[in-house]
């Protein structure tokens, strides 16, 4: 049974995994939207949201922790730089995921992984 479990295996032991995610965390940083599979997603986004509210309060001790996530030193630096900052004023809810289609060869649904919008952005609209 998998009562309380929140993500799945996706068939691949513990450390293709721990893999995957960061390189999918890396490129999702990198281009600020990503397009993968909706299980894939789902966990993905999670996991976003959790390494955006760390990278909000920008000090060493959580900037290590991000660093177990992504490897690249260009992208943490956006990420710390960038990305954060922009959600300062939001207590949540960073990354929106949306179904695009079905993938032709299996069927699989395919979602877009996407960064909100920043709250800051809709006051120098006003």
């Amino acid at each position: 049974m998998r009562h309380r479990v929140s993500v799945k295996k996706f068939n691949k032991t513990s450390a293709h995994r721990v893999a995957m995610f960061n390189n999918m965390l890396t490129s999702f940083f990198k281009y600020e939207k990503i397009e993968t599979t909706k299980e894939k997603g789902r966990a993905l986004k999670q996991l976003a949201d959790s390494i955006i509210h760390k990278a909000k309060k920008n000090d060493l001790h959580n900037r290590r922790i991000v660093a177990r996530y992504i490897k690249d030193k260009k992208i943490l630096a956006k990420l710390f730089d960038d990305i954060a900052p922009r959600y300062t004023e939001r207590n949540g809810g960073y990354v929106r995921k949306f179904l695009t289609y079905k993938r032709f060869g299996d069927a699989a649904d395919m979602c877009m992984i996407m960064l909100c919008e920043s709250d800051n952005s809709s006051i120098d609209k006003k």
